[in-house]
């Protein structure tokens, strides 16, 4: 029975002691889990290394050499698989480690990566007396004609008239030559291009853009493209994105349906549309009237059954969680009032037409009663046209009479009797005349030979002026 317990006891420490070894790890490598190449490029494979077991002192004063191991980290069972030794002079892969391994600095660059490269690699390292194999960690290569397409972000919302910030990255298997970025805006920018090493041990270019958007280049489309140098050629890949900007209602615009003037009763249809991002959230319509506005109703649409107070002036404002555009005023129109309208405009204009008619007439008028008073006669006759100016100016001279067989045609007008007064006595106008200027009016009278008529004699003068035009 002792036996048997002390066979199972020493089964037990084999067991566990074999467990231990083949589940120890000798060395720990830091470095990518997966590296994208491009053929014909170079890549760089950033790596570390560690030793965990305090009683395998790692002796930086003695030469270590790196090894690469293909696709099993098993390295005596096939030694095939080593495609690199820091030690040998002629490798399958052609490269260099350029980290200093006294330091546990394990990176190395290869150089002319083709497609056979594909695969996942193991490290090790080799110093007297200490050899070991990462079998844990491995990286994947992977090789391929095409570069990968690069990454494009943008650091926040793109709000319309607030900068922002877009990145573009690229990844840089190959360092020392790495891609250049370039964008395609619809604006003007400054790039920034810089080398940067990222968190899973992969370095990349990283491209910041500062853009100020506006809601013209809401769907617009930017493109951040990735140039790299292989060999004398470049190869490209680019990534696009579109812009979805953030802008307040723009473009309000309020249509009546019917357009034209339409007959109380009527239905009629108002329609306010925007364009805005977010979409529109709520519609606002409104009416003018004294000067004034009053909301009248909410909605993208406003339909109502005309009635004689609705017709004037309406508009629409669009709302959204970033603000709000308002449109131009349209006109409800409704018929017989804008023919009353028409006709008070009609009435007014003839009223002033007359007006100007009547006040030319009067002007004419007065410059013409003006032009009669001028003609009094120089004797004082106080007649409703005037005494017929002869050339007698002299007082005292006795006019001939006319001939009586001579008769005279006698000229027809209109003679302005506003201004009657009582008419003198010839003597009196005699008297009167004496020693002041006399003043002419002429009087077309033909026919009357070279006789004038008597001074005494006026009263048949007036029958006859009175049957004369004035000029």
């Amino acid at each position: 029975m002792a036996c048997s317990e002390n066979m199972f006891f020493l089964m037990g420490l084999f067991i566990s002691g074999v467990l231990a070894c083949f589940g120890r790890r000798d060395l720990f490598t830091t470095m990518p889990d997966r590296l994208d190449v491009l053929t014909g490029s170079c890549m760089q494979i950033q790596c570390s290394f560690d030793i965990p077991d305090p009683h395998n002192t790692f002796n930086s004063t003695i030469l270590t050499s790196g090894v690469w191991i293909k696709e099993s980290p098993y390295f005596g069972e096939l030694p095939d698989n080593v495609i690199f030794n820091s030690s040998e002079t002629v490798n399958r892969y052609q490269g260099k480690i350029t980290g200093n391994m006294s330091q546990k600095n394990c990176t190395t660059v290869f150089f002319n990566v083709t497609t056979n490269y594909t695969n996942k690699y193991f490290f090790r390292i080799e110093g007297q007396p200490f050899r070991a194999t990462d079998t844990e960690n491995a990286v994947n290569i992977v090789v391929s004609d095409f570069p990968s397409s690069p990454i494009l972000t943008v650091s926040g919302e793109v709000k319309e008239g607030t900068p922002v910030s877009l990145n573009c990255s690229a990844v840089a298997p190959c360092p020392e030559h790495p891609p250049e970025l370039t964008w395609t805006l619809p604006t003007q920018f400054t790039p920034e291009n810089q080398l940067q090493e990222n968190s899973d041990q992969t370095k990349s270019v990283l491209s910041a853009v500062i853009f100020t958007p506006s809601y013209l280049h809401h769907e617009m489309n930017i493109t951040c493209t990735a140039v790299y140098p292989v060999g004398t050629s470049n190869k490209t890949a680019e990534h696009n994105m579109m812009l979805n900007v953030s802008f307040s209602p723009k473009d309000t615009l309020a249509s009546i349906s019917p357009a034209h003037p339409v007959l109380v009763g009527s239905c009629v249809n108002l329609t306010c549309s925007s364009t805005a991002n977010p979409p529109v959230t709520n519609f606002t319509w409104f009416k003018i009237s004294g000067g004034k506005r009053t909301q009248v109703a909410t909605g993208q649409s406003y339909t109502l059954n005309v009635t004689v107070g609705d017709g004037g002036l309406y508009y629409c404002e669009a709302r959204n969680s970033h603000g709000c555009g308002k449109s131009k005023e349209v006109q409800l129109a409704i018929k017989g009032q804008e023919e009353v309208i028409g006709v008070a405009a009609g009435t007014l204009g003839a009223f002033l037409l007359i007006s100007l008619i009547s006040l030319f007439v009067w002007r004419r008028n007065s410059r013409l009663h003006d032009g009669l008073e001028r003609t009094d006669s120089p004797q004082g006759q106080n007649s409703p046209v005037g005494t017929v100016c002869t050339n007698q100016a002299t007082t005292g001279e006795e006019p001939e009479e006319p001939a009586e067989d001579q008769p005279e045609e006698i000229q027809y007008g209109d003679i302005d009797f506003s201004k009657l007064q009582t008419k003198e006595t010839p003597a009196a106008a005699q008297d009167r005349v004496q020693g002041q200027e006399s003043e002419y009016a002429e009087v077309n009278v033909t026919g009357r030979g070279a006789q004038e008529p008597p001074l005494n004699n006026l009263d048949g003068l007036y029958a006859q002026v009175n049957k004369i035009s004035a000029c």
